[in-house]
């Protein structure tokens, strides 16, 4: 279920689009009600200060008018209103006006027909009683007002001001903000679309590219500055991608390449001497004698087989149950009074020296690398010579030679073993790079040493799987060294 799910999700560019219209959206919604409330308050203030205004002025005109107390007649109350409409503020804003007396009797208005408006059940005096002082709204003749009582003495007046204008031009103005804000919401919807389809556009170029991949196009790159920022590290990336697998299909055909190379040569042999024995019959030495010749070839070709076994075997790293503590220095003793019978035929001997901690590896392995390195060290030296190992504690922090991809804390520690030997011919720095090379073999003349030319590959592929290096550095032309670096056990 949770796969069907995740097939029907929406492509990226248009769930970006969605997202970009929800926010946007919502933007417009909180836009318009804020606009709305802001015009809201801004006409509530305006007309409370119209009518405070008003109120301020009759109240004003009512003390100078009655500065003497007589009875309140409708004459006085007319001139009372005519003299307050000589300001033209109540013009300008449709005042209405209503005087009674303080039993609520209505003596005039202004205009004259505003008291035909009124209700049957209008009463100042319930209106003073429940608003006394206050600004409130009402409704006469299906109109909106926002009115106050004003009281001296024994005159009461009414003020009232009408809004519904103000409701008319609320309505159509929210109308026309609610059309603005949709088109804006269309055309920036609009504009987010385009804009990430155009930020997603070049990754059309990298899915061209990947679905140009083959066997003949592994050379082909992402220009990086033709990205936008945002994917230049993915172009990066894939760059690097293409570095990696081409440098290991080119490393992989050179291997099927020489695997096919260096297998041809002994099979033919075999199938050749067959073939000779076969035209006639031979006496039994001959037999005997070609027997072992080919019992020759087929232990070159185990020997060549195991091999490359042994490199399939550490193209990965250890797992966990295959390494353990390894004492280096015992490892080493053993293998160097093996190989001390075998170098003593042309006066080489072994010198050991420098602290040997326990390593963390596979104690096989291990022992496969250093009868590598010891095994080539002999049949290369010059004769009447020394092989010297030495090994050497650093740290993370001072350790030069460091994998690039070392992570560790600088209080790792690891241990690093040279082999020196002096070649019997000069060799340099480039010719000795190759070696690391899958059945590469500098002195092919040499009948003393027939290898197979996996053994240094063989060493790197067993350092690379503990997390180790191994380097070779050639020091005037004859001094050969090999430095194998290996994590110390803690």
């Amino acid at each position: 279920m949770r796969d069907k799910f995740k097939n029907q999700r929406w492509p990226l560019l248009w769930r970006t689009v969605f997202l970009l219209t929800i926010f946007v959206v919502i933007s417009q919604v909180v836009i318009y009600i804020w606009v709305q409330r802001s015009v809201n308050e801004h006409f509530e203030q305006m007309d409370s200060e119209i009518i405070t205004h008003a109120a301020f002025n009759l109240r004003k005109r009512m003390v100078n008018f009655n500065d003497h107390i007589e009875p309140f007649t409708v004459s006085k109350s007319q001139a009372l209103i005519d003299a307050n409409h000589l300001h033209s503020s109540w013009l300008d804003y449709d005042l209405k006006t209503l005087i009674s007396d303080k039993n609520g009797n209505l003596l005039s208005s202004n205009p004259s027909n505003f008291i035909n408006d009124l209700p049957a059940d209008f009463s100042l005096l319930q209106l003073l009683q429940d608003y006394r002082d206050q600004q409130f709204m009402i409704k006469i003749n299906n109109r909106d007002y926002r009115a106050i009582i004003v009281t001296h003495q024994e005159v009461l007046a009414f003020i009232a001001l009408p809004i519904d204008v103000h409701h008319q031009y609320l309505i159509q103005f929210n109308r026309q903000l609610s059309l603005i804000l949709i088109a804006i919401t269309l055309l920036l919807v609009s504009v987010a679309a385009l804009s990430v389809h155009w930020g997603f556009a070049p990754l059309a170029t990298i899915v061209q590219k990947m679905k140009g991949i083959n066997l003949q196009r592994l050379d082909e790159r992402i220009v990086v500055g033709d990205m936008p920022l945002e994917l230049r590290p993915l172009a990066e990336s894939y760059n690097s991608m293409m570095v990696k697998l081409e440098s290991n299909f080119e490393s992989l055909s050179r291997f099927s390449d020489n695997i096919a190379h260096e297998l041809r040569t002994p099979i033919a042999t075999l199938s050749t001497q067959t073939q000779v024995m076969l035209t006639k019959p031979r006496e039994s030495d001959e037999y005997i004698e070609q027997l072992h010749h080919q019992h020759d070839t087929l232990k070159q070709l185990s020997a060549m087989i195991n091999d490359m076994l042994l490199l399939a075997k550490t193209q990965k790293e250890l797992s966990d149950s295959q390494i353990s503590h390894v004492d280096i220095e015992s490892l080493i003793t053993k293998l160097i009074d093996y190989y001390e019978m075998i170098a003593e035929d042309r006066e080489i001997i072994f010198e050991k020296s420098g602290d040997f901690k326990t390593v963390l590896g596979d104690k096989g392995l291990l022992q496969r690398l250093f009868a590598n390195l010891m095994s080539n060290a002999i049949y290369y030296a010059a004769s009447n010579s020394t092989i010297m190992i030495s090994a050497t504690v650093l740290t993370s922090s001072t350790s030069l030679n460091a994998p690039k991809d070392d992570i560790q804390s600088p209080e790792q520690l690891w241990l690093r073993i040279t082999m020196t030997n002096r070649l019997d011919k000069p060799l340099n720095q480039i010719e000795a790079d190759k070696l690391f090379e899958r059945f590469y073999r500098h002195d092919k003349t040499n009948t003393m040493h027939s290898g197979t030319g996996l053994g240094l590959s063989i060493v790197q592929a067993i350092a690379n799987a503990h997390n180790g290096k191994v380097s070779i550095t050639i020091k005037d032309e004859c001094l050969f060294e090999v430095a194998v670096k290996l994590l110390i056990a803690r």
